[in-house]
């Protein structure tokens, strides 16, 4: 006789280790590059961010309408418009969310632009398998398959295997002392458990300009459409 007893799958719970900080804005406008002015004007309220190992500064992104709008390209000339719904969103571990909850009521200056922080809600971490990244520091001249073998091996050394990924567009973030160049990058097929343990640790350096941090991507399309 072979017989199967079927075994009760034990659900997942998605640990609060970690947790994005989601703010609400009073901000009319942005300059297009803002991560540089939006770490340091947030550094000036919380000094412990840029570093505390798991924290991070998401860039500011307004949503892409079905009416045409495109998110500008040139930083000169052109500013984010944000509207009522746009959000600020930190990256911050479990214990220093009442810490990073001290933004509430400031005005920040952004390179010249005021922003009035707002209320904080916390989102958790998702347990969506596909992640994808807008910004992850590269060698410049890397090519795209260079970029990916150095995921990949970043990856490897967090346990997390490697199956699918898919490296976007670069882009140049500018600080008084530098130019970092990035990538956007798409990590598919991931357990649950990596998923999380990914957006928790991120890839890279510059985590509080935006850079490394990992968010749920709800379908698999091409990275330069996202980017």
């Amino acid at each position: 006789m072979f017989w199967s007893e079927e075994t009760k799958k034990v659900e997942f719970t998605v640990p609060d280790d970690v947790v994005d900080l989601v703010f609400k804005l009073d901000c009319k406008m942005l300059p297009l590059e803002h991560a540089h002015a939006l770490s340091q004007a947030i550094h000036s309220v919380l000094d412990w961010i840029i570093d505390e190992e798991l924290a991070g500064i998401h860039q500011i992104h307004v949503a892409e309408s079905g009416n045409g709008w495109m998110r500008p390209e040139d930083p000169t000339n052109e500013v984010l418009n944000l509207s009522r719904r746009t959000r600020m969103t930190l990256r911050v571990p479990k214990e220093r969310v009442e810490d990073a909850r001290q933004l509430t009521g400031q005005t920040l200056d952004i390179d010249g632009y005021s922003l009035t922080v707002g209320e904080a809600s916390i989102k958790p971490l998702s347990d969506i398998t596909i992640l994808f990244s807008r910004y992850v520091v590269c060698d410049q001249e890397s090519s795209e398959e260079q970029f990916l073998y150095a995921i990949a091996e970043e990856l490897k050394a967090m346990d997390i295997p490697v199956k699918k990924m898919m490296a976007g567009k670069q882009h140049v973030i500018k600080t008084p002392d530098s130019e970092l160049t990035t990538r956007s990058v798409m990590v598919a097929d991931l357990d649950k458990e990596h998923a999380i343990l990914l957006q928790q640790r991120g890839i890279g350096p510059g985590r509080h300009l935006g850079c490394g941090i990992f968010v749920p991507q709800k379908g698999i399309k091409p990275v330069k459409d996202t980017s």
